[in-house]
């Protein structure tokens, strides 16, 4: 074969065939060596391949025999260093072949399931007989032996194996667990993700059921902390028990492929219908500045920043009234009620999302202030960096000593305001109608199958909390509002709370 093709190829590939290294050898130094050491067998084999087609079968063939020469010589290296009486090379080498089947032995006890793996150590480290392990258990002393002798057989099967880990065992992938809840606080609940493991069996066997022996080795951790993982993620109803000893993840993850898709087929609508609302509401803005709200007097682009967030707010809780069952909120824990779901990548990256939003921020004893920290906004005008200048400004304002920089209302003036935003309201409430109805389509396409049925009261139930950035960019990029050329928070409005 080709010299420059067999280069070509290394080239293309030196990413896997480090990723292959390192999922055999816990090191990275050893792992670069055990990858130089294979680029270097395929340079020297590959000239005597004379079926092109076989190569890449050839390449990974070469990879696991120097996998396997690399490791001879490390654990020979490791003897000679532990032990210098070896009387001969043969004494040296049988030590090696020792240590290696130790090593697989031990490796194939951490991923036997819980009932053989108790009664194998009982038997075989403890030292028990047949009848006192099955007093222990609480079994028959039949079923110890049944056990025993299935073990036997799947150590024989397994030592002979050689086990690839799966990637997310040298390199988790992300995972964001979101829960929207009330009710009462449960710190094992709320804390389970702070940890990756828990993560990423949930991605794990997102789409293909899986037992605990095979997420074992997709993530390299043996089966008895496994079990105690799983037994967690079970108690919450996050990942379902099915009947043939495989596990399957029972929540909505909100991947990033899916993400972008929604962001590519519905932008265009969304741009359009943000771009009428707007215009109508711009249309309005006489007859608002007329409620005689303090910050009237601020320019067009401020005052319809800030109404856009409220238009988002009101306009989903209209939508939520219409559609009770859909947004019903899940039992979840104690009493606890809400909506969980997972993210598969740091949503907060992009234009389309948003970095904060609250409809209730506590500035003083008699105002709160609705914000929308948009992502399409610079960092300078994001309500959250400005928070204690607003705060600060209340009272001057209020007594009329400065002029007002953002709007501040009373409630009579919200109501006021509702009334002449029905017809926008009612527009922002078919936006997230038809946002629901597309999001929900397309999250078919994208979540297991038997996820089908949850998709679409998933969508429904979070759709507030994904597309306020969404609308936010949308709003800004049909030329409906344009973004800020000075530093001062925007997007959001102070209110009286009595």
């Amino acid at each position: 074969m080709r010299q420059d093709a067999v280069k070509k190829f290394i080239e293309e590939n030196m990413k896997t065939i480090f990723a292959y290294a390192l999922s055999r050898v816990s090191d990275k130094e050893d792992a670069e060596d055990l990858a130089g050491d294979i680029v270097i067998a395929i340079l020297q084999s590959t000239p005597r391949l004379k079926e092109e087609k076989a190569f890449y079968g050839y390449v990974w063939a070469i990879a696991a025999n120097t996998y396997k020469k690399f490791l001879h010589n490390k654990n020979r290296l490791h003897y000679a260093e532990m032990n210098e009486n070896y009387a001969s090379e043969e004494d040296l080498l049988d030590g090696v072949v020792q240590e290696e089947e130790l090593f697989s032995l031990r490796r194939e006890l951490a991923l036997l399931s819980k009932e053989y793996r108790e009664c194998t150590v009982a038997y075989y480290f403890e030292g028990l007989s047949c009848a006192e392990i099955a007093s222990r258990f609480s079994i028959s002393s039949e079923m110890v032996k049944y056990y025993l002798f299935k073990t036997r057989k799947i150590l024989k099967e397994g030592i002979g194996m050689e086990r690839i880990f799966g990637e997310k065992s040298y390199h988790p992938a992300e995972f964001h667990f979101v829960t929207i809840f009330s009710g009462q606080y449960n710190a094992e609940y709320r804390n389970l993700f702070d940890r990756r493991l828990p993560g990423n069996i949930l991605l794990s066997a997102y789409y293909t059921p899986m037992t605990i022996r095979e997420l074992s080795i997709e993530l390299g951790v043996s089966a008895a902390y496994m079990e105690d993982e799983i037994a967690l993620l079970e108690k919450y109803g996050l990942i379902t028990s099915l009947n043939d000893g495989r596990y399957q993840t029972n929540l909505i993850v909100f991947t990033e492929a899916y993400t972008e898709e929604c962001i590519r087929k519905l932008k265009n609508g969304c741009e359009e219908r943000v771009l009428g609302m707007l215009s109508y509401l711009r249309d309005k803005l006489d007859a608002i500045r007329g409620i005689g709200f303090k910050g009237a007097s601020l320019s067009d682009e401020r005052i319809l920043w800030g109404l856009l967030w409220m238009l988002i707010r009101e306009g989903n809780a209209l939508f939520e009234k219409e559609h009770a069952e859909s947004t019903a909120r899940d039992a979840l824990y104690r009493g606890a009620t809400g909506i969980n779901y997972g993210v598969d990548y740091n949503e907060y990256a992009g234009e389309y999302s948003a970095d904060a939003y609250a409809g209730y921020v506590k500035l003083n004893d008699v105002y709160a202030a609705a914000f929308a920290d948009f992502d399409i906004l610079p960092q300078k005008n994001r309500f959250s960096n400005r928070t204690e200048t607003v705060t600060g400004m209340i009272e001057p304002t209020v007594q009329g000593d400065i002029l007002p920089e953002f709007m501040i209302f009373t409630q009579t003036e919200i109501c006021a305001l509702s009334e002449l935003l029905a017809e926008e309201l009612i527009e922002m409430k078919s936006l997230y109608e038809w946002l629901a109805t597309e999001m929900t389509a397309i999250m078919k396409m994208h979540a297991p199958r038997h996820m089908g049925e949850m998709a679409e009261h998933i969508v429904a139930s979070t759709i507030l909390f994904r597309s306020v950035g969404f609308i936010g960019a949308s709003a800004v990029k049909s030329g409906a509002i344009a973004l800020p050329d000075d530093e001062k928070p925007i997007a959001f409005y102070v209110y009286k709370t009595e």
